[in-house]
């Protein structure tokens, strides 16, 4: 895990678990890529130092957030948190110390062994006598390379030998339980004396949606923006499976669910049942050479003090929680973010609290996980600014944005359907789709949109007239769309019927960008 480190001389950071062999146990840590060698840092001093670390990076994005969740999850535990919104906006004004909570991790007695016999960190051991029989290779726990559970989609086998270190299997495993999709688990059940439901994987708490962080300038700061307030009891640390009642693996039939105890219980939540088998890596470090991933907690429906960052999205005229899609970029769903600011509907959540923020101007980091009927695809994730008091404005610049993008996209599509018409005048109907992705730009217009979406958004962040913003945008999309148009009908003769098929796509997109169903800022505006 990469951290950025504030001040004038940046410096590299990780997240790893540091190995301390006087009490063989693993424990949250910091490695910082120091001059001139790597020196380690616990998770104690992380949390004591929080301020003076610019932010946390995983080695992907799901990575981080599930690390994000890690420390929330500590700092509830601790007891360390606000208990009212005007609490909250203390606390962030303020910079209020994390070193309380410090204090308590470095005295706190928990297990923090990853490879404990009888309490391992953040695993189940009532699996650990099943790993040399039925455990597999271990990428079997990294999200990216497990796939469906049962075949890799970047093709390594189960049964892979090479180790993963320890402290990137305590990060996958963090990972997995936080964003682990729902599956067939590749377990024999029976053979290992749990019944047959023991295969069936549940989504995670957040596999299937949309998190959103508000992120400070400092690690401390997004942690604080992110601390809900809580007036009760923090709830239970998910440390290890034995610490706590949890779903038992009993019996068969309907899933066995449980509700939340509090936001420590939240953050932490073991979303799979997992065990590592440990071994020495060749340069003498601990590693894990076998997993075994099978069904972990399955919660009831989750209340609105556990939803905080929720984003609803409109679909079929039913709001919805916003969820990763392959036909949609994150940026073209900015307005929801924006409008949970403005609207406030839900009372104190993270969007009515960062309403509220006076001398902050925190980002909006949105991360998911996409994937197609419990296969991992990719991890979709992308950053949008905040400023107090601005939220009206940049919510209707991003309206009005994605607005313009999905028209341009529409008429780049009827404008590549008047050139494959022209040029295969007499098509097979099973050729028509290649033809018309041959000419259709709009891969390269939403890319190049992308970026101007952004540099559109920062400028309504830095007080330029929202209208005048967006009339540029309109003009640079249209730019983009006709720019991409041509550079497709390149590829074309320059013959007649290549000529036509050419000059007829141009038209057609011009008299589309020209309608009078054209938002106004795509028009255009010289004779």
């Amino acid at each position: 895990m990469l951290v950025r480190r504030s001040g004038n001389t940046p410096r590299r950071e990780g997240v790893v678990l540091h190995w301390d062999p006087r009490h063989r146990a693993c424990i949250p840590a910091l490695t910082i890529d120091g001059e001139p060698e790597l020196t380690k840092v616990s998770g104690v001093r992380a949390l004591r130092d929080a301020d003076r670390i610019a932010a946390i990076y995983g080695g992907t994005p799901g990575e981080t957030a599930a690390l994000l969740e890690w420390l929330l999850g500590m700092l509830y535990a601790a007891e360390h948190y606000p208990e009212t919104p005007g609490e909250w906006l203390t606390w962030v004004e303020k910079r209020e110390p994390l070193a309380p909570a410090a204090d308590w991790l470095a005295d706190h007695d928990g297990t923090w062994d990853l490879f404990d016999a009888e309490r391992p960190l953040g695993q189940n051991a009532a699996l650990l006598r099943h790993l040399n029989t039925f455990g597999v290779g271990p990428a079997q726990l990294v999200i990216e390379h497990a796939g469906d559970y049962n075949q890799h989609f970047d093709h390594r086998h189960l049964h892979h030998v090479e180790p993963l270190p320890a402290d990137a299997a305590w990060r996958a495993m963090l990972t997995q339980h936080t964003f682990g999709q729902g599956r067939r688990a590749r377990i024999p059940a029976k053979e290992m004396g749990f019944p047959a439901p023991f295969t069936n994987l549940s989504t995670c708490r957040l596999g299937s949606r949309v998190r959103v962080f508000a992120l400070g300038p400092t690690l401390g700061d997004t942690l604080r923006l992110n601390l809900s307030p809580w007036d009760d009891e923090p709830g239970t640390l998910n440390l290890t499976w034995g610490d706590r009642p949890r779903r038992p693996f009993t019996h068969t039939g309907a899933s066995e669910t449980r509700p939340l105890d509090g936001p420590a219980d939240l953050h932490t939540v073991l979303g799979r049942s997992i065990a590592l088998r440990p071994v020495e890596m060749p340069d003498g470090e601990p590693g894990v050479d076998r997993v075994l991933v099978g069904p972990g907690e399955t919660l009831t429906d989750l209340q609105a003090p556990y939803r905080q960052d929720e984003v609803m999205v409109m679909r079929n005229r039913k709001p919805v929680t916003l969820k990763p899609q392959a036909s949609r970029e994150l940026w073209c769903e900015s307005h929801a973010l924006y409008a949970a600011v403005a609207e406030r509907v839900k009372g104190s959540d993270l969007y009515g609290r960062l309403a509220m923020l006076r001398s902050r101007r925190p980002e909006l980091w949105a991360v998911g996980l996409l994937a197609d009927k419990g296969n991992p695809i990719a991890w979709v994730d992308d950053r949008f600014p905040f400023v107090p008091g601005r939220e009206a404005g940049l919510r209707h610049a991003s309206e009005q944005g994605s607005e313009v993008a999905e028209y341009a996209a529409t008429a780049l599509q009827c404008a590549a359907a008047a050139a494959r018409d022209h040029a295969y005048p007499n098509p097979k109907p099973t050729d028509k789709p290649g033809q018309l992705a041959r000419f259709n730009g709009e891969p390269e217009m939403w890319a190049g949109t992308g970026v101007e979406f952004h540099a559109m958004l920062d400028a309504v962040a830095d007080g330029h007239p929202v209208a005048a913003v967006i009339s540029r945008f309109g003009s640079t999309v249209r730019a983009i769309a006709t720019d991409a148009l041509r550079a497709r009908l390149e590829s074309l003769p320059p013959t007649g019927r290549g000529l036509q098929a050419r000059a007829r796509a141009e038209q057609r997109l011009k008299e589309e960008l020209d309608s009078p169903k054209a938002p106004d800022p795509l028009k255009e505006t010289t004779p």
